[in-house]
Parts: C-alpha cells; sequence; structure tokens
C-alpha cells in the first residue's frame, strides 16, 4: 500500500494524470508550440497582389509632374495616391490596402501569391534610390504580411505567403548578376518566414523556389524571371548552360517531373511575364522557347501562371506551335522575327499598342473545337486539320493589374476547384518564429557568409554603371553560346486525360474577382468642373478624365495635372476596395472557368475584329474566317442560272452582309469590353476608341 502511495504521489508531482488500466490513448503528433492553433480547411481562393511599390518620400497635394514624382511641389496628388499617374504609392495606400485585406479577405483565403516590385521607382533625380530603402520597403511589406496572416498564438502564419523579386527590388532596377550574390542572400534572410527551410539554398543561389500551398496536392513556383527578362543586361539566354536563365528552367524541368511522380499540381509565378507578340517580347526569346516547351511537355501538371509588371489587367496565350528547337540549342531559327524589348515606362498608348498586337494575333486563331462546357461547335470535321478540343497547343498567361495606381488600386482573388479536397490536410506553418527583421539585424546574419562576386558593389541607384553594363551585354549579342542540345521532357501519357488548365477538375482555377480602389471619389479632392462642391461626382469610375494628350507621354502626370485641390487639408472619404468586375457574372467575357480553352474562345472572339488588309479577318491559315468563307460560297460561274438563282443569291450575300457587320460589332464590343478592365475601369469608351 505504501509503495502503491509513493508512486500515485511522484505521478501527481510530474503532473501525469493516471488513466484507468485498459484505455488507450489516442496518439498525437507533438506540437512544439504551447497553444495549438485552430484547424482550418480549405476555401478554394487565393490572393494576387502585385506591384505595389511603396514611396516613403510621397507628399500628400504635391506635384505629379515628371520632375517632382509627388515629392514636392504643388499640386493634386490625393491622401490614398494621384490615381492614373506614374507616381508611387503612399504609406497610407499601402496601410489602408492590409487593412482591408485582414477586414475583409484574411480568413476567406488559402494562400497569397505577391509578386514582387516592392520598392520606389527610379523616378526621382533629387532623390535616387540606396539600398537601405529599396530593402526597407521590402522588409515593410514583409513584416505587413507576417502581422495580418499571424497564427492566433501569434506564432508562424496561418496560411503560405509567396514572394517573388521584381525588377525594381535590386539595384541598378533590370540588373542582377547571376548568384549567389548579396542581393539574393538579403531576401533570403528578409524572406525567411516564406521561403521553405528546404527551398532557401535554391533560393540563394538562384532566387527561384516552391511551397506546397496544400501539401501533396499543389505547389506554387516562384521564378526569378530577372534571370529571363531581356532587359537585364547582366545575362544572356537561356541555353549556355554558365548562365543562370539556364539554370532555372533547368531546375524547373526537374521539379515539374517531380510534381508529376508525386500526382501534384503547378501554379506557376513570376513578376516579369513571358509577354510576346509579332513586335514585342519581354523574356529572351531563348528562355520564351524553352518554358513555352516545358509547360506544353508538362501540360498535366501546371494548371495556370500569374505575373504582374505590366500593370495592365490582361491575358495572353503562347502558341507551341511557335516553338522552334534550333532556339533551343542557340542555333539560329530557319525565320527569325525580330522583336523590339518592351520599355520599362511605356506610356498608355504604347500598352494599347502592344494590346492591339496581341488582337491581330488572336485574329490568327481557329475557331475553338469545343466550347468552355466541352460541347462540339462545328459539327463538320475539317479532315485537312488535327484536331485540339481541349486547346493543349496554348499556354493561358494571367497578368494581374498593379496595387500602385497608375489607374486605381487592384486586388485579385481567385478561385479554384476543390472538390474531394475539402478535409485535405493544410499547410501548416513549421518555422513558428517571428517574421520581422531589421536591416541591422540581417547585417548582423550575412557578415559571416558574405562573400566576394562578380556583381558591382552598389549603395546607391547608379545610372552610368548601368548604361555601361547595357553596352557590354550588346556587345555580346553577337557570339554564339555554345549549348548541349535540350532534355526535352515527356508528355503526358496517351492515355493521361487533360490536365486542369485544360478540362474542368480539382484544382481547376474557376474564375476571379477583381478589386479596386476608387480614388478619385475617396481621396475627395477635385469635382468634375475643378471647382468646389461635395464632390459625390467622383464615384463614377471614369469621371473627369483628363485631356487625350497625356496618354502619348512617356510621364504620366494623372487625370489631375494643373489643378488644385478642393480644399486645403485633405478631407478623404472611408476607404475600401470594391469589386470592378468578376470572372463569374461577366457577361461579355462569358467565361465558364479559367481554363485555356476557355480564354482561346475569348481572344477568338475579340480577334475578329483585327481586319486583314482587304477588310476581312484572317484565319488561322492566312485565308479568310472559316466561318464567313463557308457561309459565302463561290458559285460555279459555269453552271446554269435563272434569274430565280441570282435573286436568291443577292438575298443570301446581304444576309450574309448584315451577319458580318453583326460579328464586327460583338467583336469590337467584347475588345472595347477588354480595354475598359485593361486600364481598370480609368478610361471612357469613347476615349478607348481612340487608342487604335
Amino acid at each position: 500500500m505504501m509503495v502503491l502511495r509513493c508512486t500515485a504521489l511522484l505521478l501527481l508531482f510530474n503532473g501525469v494524470i493516471a488513466e484507468p488500466l485498459g484505455v488507450a490513448e489516442p496518439q498525437h503528433v507533438l506540437q512544439s508550440w504551447g497553444k495549438v492553433a485552430t484547424p482550418r480547411n480549405l476555401h478554394g481562393r487565393f490572393l494576387h497582389i502585385t506591384d505595389v511599390h511603396p514611396d516613403e518620400f510621397y507628399k500628400v497635394h504635391t506635384s505629379t509632374g515628371k520632375d517632382d514624382a509627388c515629392h514636392r511641389g504643388k499640386g493634386a496628388s490625393g491622401t490614398y495616391g494621384a490615381e492614373t499617374s506614374d507616381c508611387d504609392s503612399p504609406f497610407s495606400l499601402v496601410n489602408a490596402t492590409f487593412d482591408w485585406i485582414q477586414a475583409n479577405l484574411k480568413d476567406q483565403i488559402d494562400f497569397i501569391i505577391w509578386t514582387g516590385d516592392s520598392a520606389r521607382h527610379d523616378s526621382d533625380e533629387k532623390i535616387p534610390r540606396s539600398r537601405d530603402q529599396v530593402l526597407g520597403t521590402n522588409r515593410w511589406l514583409a513584416n505587413k504580411f507576417s502581422d495580418v496572416f499571424a497564427n492566433p498564438d501569434g506564432k508562424g502564419l496561418s496560411i503560405p505567403v509567396i514572394p517573388n523579386l521584381g525588377n525594381n527590388d535590386i539595384l541598378p532596377h533590370n540588373i542582377m548578376f547571376p548568384g549567389p550574390n548579396k542581393w539574393l542572400r538579403y531576401y533570403t534572410d528578409i524572406w525567411r518566414r516564406f521561403i521553405p527551410e528546404e527551398q532557401r539554398h535554391s533560393f540563394e543561389y538562384g532566387g527561384w523556389f516552391y511551397v506546397e500551398v496544400i501539401p501533396n496536392k499543389l505547389a506554387v513556383f516562384s521564378l526569378n524571371t530577372l534571370y529571363l527578362f531581356d532587359r537585364n543586361a547582366a545575362v544572356d539566354n537561356c541555353v549556355n548552360p554558365s548562365e543562370p536563365g539556364f539554370k532555372q528552367l533547368e531546375w524547373l524541368r526537374i521539379q515539374l517531373g517531380f510534381m508529376r511522380d508525386r500526382g501534384m499540381k503547378a501554379i506557376i509565378m513570376g513578376h516579369v511575364p513571358p509577354a510576346r507578340t509579332a513586335g514585342k517580347q519581354l523574356w529572351d526569346e531563348t528562355c520564351w522557347q524553352k518554358y513555352t516547351l516545358w509547360l506544353r511537355q508538362y501540360r498535366d501538371v501546371v494548371t495556370g501562371a500569374v505575373w504582374g509588371h505590366m500593370n495592365v489587367d490582361h491575358f495572353f496565350l503562347q502558341d507551341s506551335k511557335e516553338i522552334q528547337r534550333d532556339k533551343l540549342s542557340g542555333g539560329e531559327a530557319d525565320s527569325v522575327a525580330i522583336r523590339e524589348a518592351m520599355e520599362d515606362d511605356m506610356s498608355v498608348q504604347s500598352k494599347a499598342d502592344y494590346l492591339l498586337e496581341l488582337r491581330c494575333d488572336w485574329s490568327k486563331l481557329s475557331k475553338p473545337a469545343l466550347s468552355a462546357n466541352g460541347a462540339d461547335q462545328d459539327n463538320k470535321k475539317k479532315k485537312h486539320k488535327k484536331p485540339d478540343p481541349w486547346s493543349e497547343r496554348y499556354q493561358l498567361s494571367l497578368v494581374s493589374p498593379s496595387v500602385v495606381p497608375n489607374f486605381f488600386p487592384t486586388l485579385r482573388v481567385f478561385e479554384y476547384n476543390i472538390s474531394g479536397l475539402e478535409k485535405n490536410p493544410v499547410w501548416s506553418d513549421a518555422l513558428g518564429q517571428s517574421g520581422h527583421s531589421t536591416l541591422e539585424e540581417d547585417e548582423e546574419r550575412l557578415e559571416l557568409r558574405d562573400t566576394l562576386t562578380s556583381e558591382p558593389e552598389l549603395e546607391t541607384e547608379d545610372r552610368s554603371q548601368r548604361a555601361q553594363i547595357e553596352k557590354k551585354k550588346k556587345g555580346r549579342k553577337g557570339k554564339k553560346p555554345k549549348a548541349p542540345n535540350p532534355m526535352i521532357p515527356d508528355p503526358p501519357a496517351k492515355s493521361a486525360p487533360p490536365g486542369p488548365a485544360y478540362s474542368p477538375q480539382p484544382l481547376t482555377l474557376t474564375g476571379y474577382t477583381q478589386y479596386f480602389a476608387n480614388l478619385t471619389y475617396i481621396n475627395n479632392d477635385m469635382t468634375v468642373d475643378g471647382g468646389g462642391g461635395d464632390g459625390d461626382e467622383g464615384a463614377s469610375h471614369a469621371d473627369a478624365w483628363s485631356p487625350w494628350p497625356n496618354w502619348v507621354q512617356r510621364w504620366r502626370e494623372g487625370k489631375h495635372r494643373n489643378r488644385e485641390p478642393k480644399n486645403a487639408k485633405p478631407k478623404p472619404r472611408e476607404f475600401e476596395f470594391e469589386v470592378e468586375y468578376s470572372t463569374f457574372d461577366d457577361k461579355m467575357y462569358d467565361l465558364a472557368d479559367l481554363t485555356v480553352g476557355s480564354f482561346v474562345e475569348l481572344a477568338y472572339r475579340i480577334g475578329r475584329g483585327c481586319a486583314g488588309e482587304d477588310g476581312v479577318r484572317l484565319g488561322a491559315e492566312g485565308g479568310a474566317d472559316g466561318d464567313e468563307a463557308e457561309a459565302n460560297p463561290k458559285l460555279d460561274s459555269d453552271s446554269d442560272s435563272d434569274s430565280d438563282f441570282d435573286s436568291d443569291a443577292e438575298v443570301e450575300a446581304e444576309a450574309e452582309g448584315k451577319k458580318k457587320k453583326k460579328k464586327k460589332r460583338e467583336a469590337e464590343k467584347a475588345w472595347l469590353h477588354f480595354l475598359q478592365h485593361a486600364f481598370v475601369s480609368t478610361v471612357e469608351k469613347k476615349d478607348l476608341k481612340k487608342l487604335y
């Protein structure tokens, strides 16, 4: 008895409560935290935020002119930003944006895609950017994500945040030397809360990594597009094994293969998109060729691709028929199209020209074999064409507009199919540490492993040095790289069904909702006539639009340039984002989902209005559009015909003419609707028509 009492006292002393004999205690995974977070389920939504461009020097009611950049002078810059201008974002806009996210989205999304450009532009020669400024605003935004999406116990994140490097997140902008380098080491520390521990070596080496946002089901791949970007004068191409672009795409090829082996799917994200038209491009051509081939071969794995950088809301298609194998090994293709590199500071007119080129590229699309719901749209199968019912020839890129108010500030919330995944284990933060850091802490961690690299040591934006680097790159252009034949991935098995990017299934992107903040109304500084009043007229999306010539200027002063605020002291309204449009109920877009086929059908409708020299839309083979050609067959001139037949033919011709005019009107409506979204509802239709 004494032994039993002593044993009981010992157990109580150690905090152990005895259970009745014979009752098995269920086993639990040991938790490293004192408090267990509330379990969460998948919502089937994620947030895309891009191009925030915080500017610590922004001042309210200063000039939006090129020499002032909302830093000095007197003018119309508002409390939350100077909409439709080239000024950057005030901190008030960033704070209000995160407050709105916390109040409206925090508990409704599964992960966040953050595609870079988290520092101000190099637009003010009187205040050149410094290393501390660029890293400081990036660190500030990283801390904001850590605060808003912290676990209830304050340890770790509640959902994954996947960051990405923008071309303005380094010095000088656009220029990043091969890694490892100091900038990659800085961001390894700033983003240590977001980059999985097992991926940090990959990121520090080249700036690329991935996160399994749904364990064993879905991964998000964050590409370092600075090594693919044609404007980066410190690198060359993606065919020379010594180039970081080559290494990154080899890494992507191998990792997508692992995803396929594990039965997983992937979303691709990056800052600079692989935009490419007949006359313009953003990526080096060899990088575009290899990336497009990879996505073609892994079309059963990749569910979609989202990008930032361009500030214009749009989409584009990559055509795998444009892959030229000679380019993949550094050789010259038989027919080489000369494309201009897109400028960073494109005017709206330049952006409109780019969109018009996209439209004319889409005019060459064949009518989709299947509608969005998979129904056959053409009962007459054309024997000379190989069927592509799911549009697997193409890949889709979705470019989101920005937070920085070059138009209006925006956020985009995607939705995806989680059928059968509702109870799937969700991502959990295994790190459980504070996400806050300071520059001094970063430097202390870095000083012991800081090594010399081939990159120049720059503490401020040095334009002359950037020009020297670009000049050296031009001198290397004529040298053909010695490249091995690429290892081409295997395509999906012939028996494999179309992947989630092509056929609705679990993890297919189903739609998105585009949010915007109408700063004209919120800032409450202007009236339509520029005078006093209560300013309620400002609620209109495109009110008081500035005279047309402002659009073609390289630096845009915005819709309120040369106007005085109605109040000396700002009196802003309550800040909020509202829905601009949603693909779920946009009747003009009429998208059943975000599969490639849905967008091929939309692009086909928009492209019908881009006419050839004879005024007739060109089809995929350069002839007239298939529908119109078949509906208006040539009559045999040798055949007998009477007057009744001639009369019938005239009636048919007249009916066909009306049909063509109707199709043209429908195409123009779709095109104007596309442009309206592209510029975030800041341009009136009468002005949109002046863009083409």
